[in-house]
């Protein structure tokens, strides 16, 4: 499955279905974006095989400067791309949508190639995958704030902010150590978006 309704919550079991969409849709993007696209990898939960995630793809695209993306627009919605605008300081979101105009199925985060929004993404992705036991944490805090609040996705973000930013200080950590230790990337193979 692929996709929920706006403003609700669910986990579900991670599927293969969700790592091809993550390669169909980044390269879709990568086609329309031309250079302007330095990267695009698959992030998020759906990007950690181990645990039950939201079944809406996460990309995370790399540019220069945000800028570069605005003569994009229209062919981004010519390819089924709806400007969200900035959900965040330093990033542009786009999302994708089902035929039914209110299911979500791809969130597409831009953000800047040196941010620290770009690192993140990444490292979080990284460490998840890299610690088991920690995904599993991730995953425990997810399920209880789903039971909690199944249609109110607001409340859902907002309730795992701590432990996302937990995790997150943990996941930069671990990189920056292993940046130190002289190891260039710490993505475990096949995690490339």
């Amino acid at each position: 499955m692929l996709g929920l309704k706006r403003g609700t919550v669910a986990l579900l079991p991670h599927q293969a279905e969700w790592d091809r969409s993550a390669e169909e849709v980044g390269a879709l993007l990568r086609q329309v974006l031309g250079a302007a696209a330095v990267d695009v990898q698959h992030v998020g939960s759906t990007a950690i095989p181990g645990i039950r995630a939201k079944p809406i793809v996460d990309l995370v695209v790399a540019v220069e400067r945000l800028e570069d993306v605005e003569p994009y627009g229209e062919a981004l919605a010519r390819a089924g791309f709806l400007d969200r605008g900035s959900d965040q300081p330093g990033q542009r979101l786009w999302v994708r949508t089902g035929a039914d105009g209110d299911t979500r199925t791809h969130h597409i985060h831009v953000v800047e190639a040196g941010s620290q929004a770009y690192a993140a993404y990444l490292a979080f992705r990284d460490y998840l995958n890299a610690f088991p036991e920690k995904a599993r944490e991730y995953e425990a805090c997810k399920e209880a704030l789903a039971a909690a609040y199944p249609q109110d996705r607001g409340a859902y973000t907002a309730g795992k902010a701590a432990c996302v930013a937990r995790l997150g200080a943990q996941a930069r950590a671990w990189r920056a150590k292993a940046a130190e230790a002289g190891e260039k990337r710490c993505i475990p193979p096949g995690k490339r978006g």
